[in-house]
C-alpha cells in the first residue's frame, strides 16, 4: 500500500511540473505569436500580399487554438466541470481551429505553386480580394468536421444531458464509439485531400526548380523548401488523429507510462505543429525578419 501511495505521490508531482511547463510554452508561444501579428499590421506590404495575409491567418488561428486548448488542459487538470452549453461554445472554438491551421497551410501551399508554376497570373489569382474570399472559404471547410461532429452528438444526446455540468473536452460529445470512428474518418478523409494538395503542388515546384536557373531557381528552392516544411506540419496534425487511440490503450497497461505518452503527445503534436509557422514565415523569410529585427532595435535600443 505505502509503495502503491508513494507512485501516485509521484505521478502527482509529476503531472505539476509538466503542467507548468506547458503553461511557460503556451505563453512563449502566445507572445511570440503576437509579436509576429503587431510586425505583420505595421509594414502595408504584408496586410497587402497574399502569402503574409495567410500567415497572420496561421497566427491567429494557432494563438486561439493554444489558449482554448489551454484553457480546458487546466479545467481538467482541476477537475473543473462547466455547464454543457458553456462547453459546446469552447468545444466550437477548439474543432474549427485545430483544422483552420492546416487548411491553411493548404492554401499557401497553392499559393506557392501559383507563384512559382503561374508567375503571370499570381497577382489576379492571388490579389487582395481574392485572399479575403480565400479565407471565408477557409473557415467553411474548417467548420465541417465540427458540424458533424456536433450534429452526432445534438441527434443522439436527450435532454436533461444538457442540464449536466461536466469536465469539458471533446470526448464528452462522443456518446457511442460509432461517433469516435466517423470523426476519425472525417479527419482521415481532410488529411487525405490536403495530403494530395501539398504533394501535387511540390512536384510540379519540382519541376519548375530543375528547368530554372540563376535567381529563378534559388526562389524556387525556396519555395520547394517552404511546401515540405508544411508538409512535415501536416504529418504531425495527422499523427494527433491517431494519439487518443495510443493513450486509451497505454492506459490499460500502466498509468504512469499513460501520462508520460499524453505528455510527449500533447507537446509534439498538439503544440509542436502550431508553434513552426512563426519559424517557416517569422524567421525564413527575409521581409519579415528584417522588419522584425528592426521593430526589436528599436524598441531595446
Amino acid at each position: 500500500m505505502a509503495g502503491n501511495n508513494s507512485v501516485v505521490v509521484f505521478a502527482q508531482r509529476q503531472v505539476n511540473v509538466r503542467i507548468i511547463i506547458m503553461q511557460i510554452l503556451v505563453l512563449f508561444f502566445l507572445f511570440i505569436n503576437l509579436l509576429l501579428i503587431v510586425i505583420f499590421f505595421k509594414k502595408e506590404c504584408f496586410y497587402t500580399t497574399a502569402r503574409y495575409i495567410l500567415f497572420a491567418v496561421t497566427l491567429l488561428s494557432d494563438s486561439l487554438l493554444l489558449l482554448v486548448a489551454d484553457i480546458l488542459l487546466i479545467f481538467i487538470y482541476f477537475q473543473y466541470s462547466i455547464q454543457v452549453w458553456l462547453c459546446i461554445i469552447l468545444t466550437i472554438s477548439l474543432i474549427l481551429y485545430n483544422a483552420v491551421t492546416p487548411v491553411t497551410l493548404t492554401a499557401m501551399t497553392l499559393e506557392r505553386y501559383v507563384a512559382i508554376c503561374m508567375p503571370l497570373r499570381h497577382a489576379e489569382l492571388c490579389s487582395t480580394h481574392s485572399t479575403m474570399n480565400c479565407i471565408l472559404i477557409i473557415h467553411c471547410i474548417s467548420f465541417g468536421p465540427c458540424i458533424i461532429t456536433l450534429s452526432l452528438f445534438f441527434a443522439s444526446a436527450s435532454r436533461s444531458f444538457y442540464k449536466q455540468q461536466v469536465v469539458c473536452s471533446v470526448e464528452v460529445f462522443m456518446l457511442h464509439i460509432w461517433q469516435e470512428h466517423v470523426r476519425s474518418a472525417v479527419s482521415q478523409f481532410y488529411f487525405l485531400i490536403m495530403c494530395s494538395t501539398i504533394i501535387f503542388s511540390y512536384i510540379k515546384i519540382m519541376k519548375v526548380a530543375k528547368a530554372a536557373s540563376g535567381e529563378n531557381r534559388k526562389s524556387t528552392q525556396k519555395g520547394l523548401k517552404t511546401v515540405v516544411l508544411h508538409g512535415f506540419q501536416l504529418l504531425l496534425c495527422l499523427i494527433q488523429l491517431w494519439c487518443p487511440f495510443i493513450e486509451s490503450a497505454v492506459l490499460k497497461i500502466d498509468f504512469t507510462l499513460f501520462l508520460n505518452v499524453r505528455y510527449f503527445n500533447y507537446i509534439v503534436f498538439y503544440i509542436a505543429p502550431r508553434c513552426l509557422s512563426p519559424l517557416i514565415y517569422g524567421l525564413r523569410d527575409e521581409t519579415f525578419f528584417l522588419a522584425l529585427k528592426n521593430n526589436l532595435c528599436i524598441h531595446l535600443g
